[in-house]
């Protein structure tokens, strides 16, 4: 099974990297995928890779619902 996740940007690195903070965990992704990408954007994180822009609100929702989970 395969997870992405939201995360938002909080550092752009050029060429075609950013730093994204994943609930408080710090990594460095690649945005060689996406265009148009601006500090504060949240995009979905696959192995590393952002995958595509997601609006704000839906990001927060989905973080939410993820925070929520209880393990087993």
């Amino acid at each position: 099974m395969c997870l992405a996740i939201p995360a938002r940007v909080i550092e752009l690195r050029a060429p075609d990297a950013a730093i994204v903070d994943l609930s408080g965990v710090q990594k460095e992704i690649s945005l060689a995928l996406v265009d148009d990408v601006a500090v504060g954007d949240y995009v979905i994180v696959h192995v590393g890779y952002a995958l595509s822009k997601l609006d704000a609100a839906e990001a927060e929702k989905t973080l939410a619902l993820f925070g929520a989970v209880e393990p087993s």
